[in-house]
């Protein structure tokens, strides 16, 4: 099949408001990710320290069997595999970042409301996993010269040095570029799960034989959760998936580097359901382990590895939970919004200028995330951010596979041509805004209504569900469109 990222591009049609080379259609030969640099974004997102959190806090929220939530936690990877399956193809056909793609859907003008509602996330989600981060460097410094002391808004001395040098070292390698990314997480993926090995190997030796048995029965009474265990199984589902929703939505911004498909679907059917199999039962075990040796349950490796008090693990683990999550942080919350910010002023904002003002505004919310953000709540913050965004999900992957039949025009996706198939009203697809408004107010409102606070949990699927079939509904009515090439 013939490359079509690699079709030569007509630089007099070109609107120079739309294109510059970091958007540009990225040709065959300077592709170089296969099946294991898409598992490593994965591992590394599910294995960083804000993804254990969250997977812990689920065996403790709803008071179920353990083995309940960890087949719950699995399926949401099966869900997100097939999503992101969808969301990536179009990109390695084509070569194209995500908002540039979108651009098919919400006319080349319009493609900037989702870019930016999502750079608005990814620099939060980086800014929360800055401080993560920072949390397994403060373990380090504090393991080995103690803490000062001292308190600014709900970190110390060490928590703020450390809040810097994250931050600092992240600049850093993203200014050395993508290929260097890739390398960080091909090393710190494999690493993570070694080191989460072992410490779920010494709870489980500390707890004693009994654990394992004690797993279906061990969280009950833990929760107020009065709802149907169904309802708990879905819920848990949801916000998993919710977790994984910035990246489902702009899994095109990866798939670009993909030398294949089938590359991209192994790397993501090893990444998702089998690594969060595996995943999900190492922290079932380490946090029911933690209840009976603490008597209480810990979600933060940090504090599980300060409780186990040895020196060489706890230093081995920050190194560790410190390179997972800087790595996840680049790849999944630094370069989509790097893109997204590029792609509001190409011929202004290059990658590199908008992942600087992505650091720049990442920095203040991860030094607020102690003191005000996270009392948001986890599961509420994440399925808040992940309603937002849903709904372009439906459109784009109903637009692509439904309504343009998996053909795009490369040369009119960077053409203001008023007669282009991607100009719209004016650079505006209406049907397309008009079907995420409708589907975005619902989605919103089933995280904070109080209403609807059941559907919580399923606020990212009824979004995007609702995104395509409104999107699907309304495009019917506009009738045939000019097909791309």
């Amino acid at each position: 099949m013939t490359d079509l990222s690699d079709k030569e591009l007509d630089i007099r049609r070109i609107d120079p408001r739309l294109y510059n080379d970091d958007l540009a259609p990225l040709k065959k030969k300077d592709r170089r990710w296969g099946w294991f640099e898409i598992f490593n974004v994965w591992s590394n997102d599910i294995q960083s320290l804000f993804g254990y959190t969250l997977a812990a806090s689920l065996f403790i929220s709803y008071g179920l069997n353990g083995w309940a939530v960890m087949a719950a936690i699995i399926l949401a990877g099966v869900v997100v595999m097939a999503l992101v399956n969808l969301s990536g193809k179009p990109s390695v056909k084509y070569g194209i970042p995500f908002p540039v793609m979108v651009r098919a859907s919400m006319g080349v003008h319009g493609a900037n409301l989702p870019a930016m509602l999502r750079a608005i996330i990814g620099i939060f989600w980086y800014g929360v996993q800055t401080y993560f981060a920072s949390t397994a460097v403060a373990l380090l410094i504090t393991s080995l010269i103690g803490d000062p002391g001292g308190q600014l808004l709900g970190m110390s001395a060490v928590g703020w040095l450390s809040f810097i040098i994250v931050w600092c070292f992240q600049m850093a390698l993203f200014w050395a570029g993508i290929e260097r990314i890739k390398h960080f997480l091909n090393w710190a993926g494999p690493l993570v799960y070694g080191v989460m090995l072992l410490l779920m190997l010494i709870v489980w030796f500390k707890a004693g034989s009994d654990l394992l048995p004690a797993v279906s029965t061990i969280f009950e009474g833990q929760s107020d959760y009065e709802g149907s265990a169904v309802g708990a199984f879905l819920a848990i589902t949801g916000t998993m998936i919710a977790y994984f929703a910035a990246v489902v939505i702009n899994f095109g911004d990866f798939s670009r580097f993909v030398k294949s498909e089938r590359d991209m679907k192994i790397g993501n059917l090893l990444g998702l359901p089998l690594n969060v199999a595996v995943f999900s039962f190492i922290a079932l075990i380490i946090t029911a382990g933690t209840l009976v040796l603490f008597g209480e349950t810990l979600t933060n490796p940090s504090d599980i590895i300060e409780r186990v008090d040895s020196l060489p693990l706890t230093i081995l683990a920050a190194i560790t939970f410190f390179a997972a999550t800087v790595g996840i942080n680049l790849v999944a919350n630094f370069i989509p919004p790097a893109y997204d910010l590029a792609n509001l002023f190409p011929s202004k904002i290059s990658f590199r200028t908008g992942g600087v003002l992505t650091a720049v505004i990442a920095f203040f919310v991860g030094a607020l995330w102690v003191a005000f953000i996270s009392q948001i709540g986890i599961a509420g913050f994440v399925n808040a951010l992940g309603a937002v965004v849903a709904p372009f999900y439906g459109i784009i992957v109903v637009d692509y596979y439904l309504v343009k039949h998996q053909r795009l025009d490369m040369q009119d996706i960077f053409s203001t041509d008023p007669d282009g198939a991607y100009h719209y009203v004016k650079g505006w697809n209406q049907r397309a805004l008009m079907a995420f408004g409708l589907a975005a107010l619902f989605s919103i409102s089933s995280v904070w209504v109080p209403a609807l606070e059941a559907l919580g949990g399923y606020a990212w699927l009824i979004g995007a569900g609702l995104g395509g079939a409104f999107y699907y509904g309304l495009m019917k009515t506009q009738g045939e469109q000019k097909p791309g090439r």
